[in-house]
């Protein structure tokens, strides 16, 4: 009897991890979920449009979601366009802003079966001396945007609250003329093939209200491959954006406004929206 008692006793002491265990696996998951990401790319390309000026880029951010749809982040990533675009032989001024940091937050969540929504606002911040020459106005950009997805398809229009990247309504780049309303609509194909294979496509149009030559039309397809500690892809990007560097007469600068550099004889002057192809490599952690 006694032996009886005392191995019972001994399995219930053993058998309370066991019930720990048990209510631990079944215990709700957080709300909260909190990722980050690092990434390589050979030329930083934001909308079609070179921000490095053909050169790598080395990028990154933090986000976090919550299970009721609500979502925030920052992101982060090198870039040489303001410098390269501004800092001209003759200019009366010069920059000195070469970090791009975007802070985001919103909302998404699901229509009705596989259609889904996202709407959110975006800030694109550019720290340090960058202002237009005649210190006006600053590349400093705030949009909102709002996304309908279905399976493997996106279309997303953005719309500015201010001057667009620092774009004024007329060449001219000393007219206080914000370019407040302008807009980008994109169309977005990501398709998951297997295997870790996957091939996107893309379409966008980015029009800035008042400067009509700032305005154009962008493509790219790319293909990526899931690694298990990456993903490394490969696309082709292509513009019909006046960048033109080749002439560097009177007014050049104002059509072209594109060519980093403004076709001005001794500065960068980089085609930024010309035919491309990149190499990148993303980690999420």
């Amino acid at each position: 009897m006694r032996k009886s008692l005392i191995a019972v006793a001994i399995a219930g002491l053993f058998s309370v991890p066991t019930v720990v265990l048990a209510q631990a696996a079944v215990a709700p998951s957080s709300p909260h979920t909190f990722t980050g990401n690092v990434g390589f790319a050979t030329d930083y390309l934001y909308r079609g449009i070179s921000q490095t000026s053909g050169k790598p880029a080395l990028q990154g951010g933090f986000d976090y979601a919550h299970s009721s749809g609500l979502y925030a982040g920052t992101w982060a990533s090198n870039v040489s366009w303001i410098q390269d675009g501004l800092n001209v032989p003759g200019a009366t001024q010069t920059t000195s802003a070469g970090l791009e940091i975007d802070v985001y937050g919103g909302y998404k969540g699901t229509v009705t079966g596989d259609l889904g929504f996202d709407v959110g606002v975006l800030t694109y911040n550019y720290p340090g001396k960058n202002k237009t020459p005649g210190g006006i106005l600053k590349q400093d950009t705030q949009e909102i945007y709002g996304a309908l997805s279905w399976k493997w398809l996106t279309v997303k229009y953005s719309h500015s609250l201010g001057a667009l990247f620092g774009w004024a309504k007329t060449p001219s780049a000393t007219a206080n003329q914000k370019t407040s309303g302008s807009g980008y609509l994109e169309l977005n194909a990501a398709y998951d093939l297997g295997s870790g294979w996957g091939i996107s496509g893309h379409v966008g149009h980015q029009k800035v209200k008042g400067y009509g030559d700032a305005s154009y039309t962008d493509y790219k397809v790319g293909v990526t491959k899931d690694l298990g500690f990456g993903v490394v892809g490969l696309a082709a990007s292509t513009t019909n954006a006046k960048d033109d560097c080749g002439a560097a007469a009177a007014g050049a600068a104002a059509q072209n406004p594109y060519c980093w550099g403004g076709g001005v004889a001794g500065a960068v002057n980089y085609s930024a929206g010309k035919s491309t192809a990149v190499l990148t490599f993303n980690k999420t952690f």
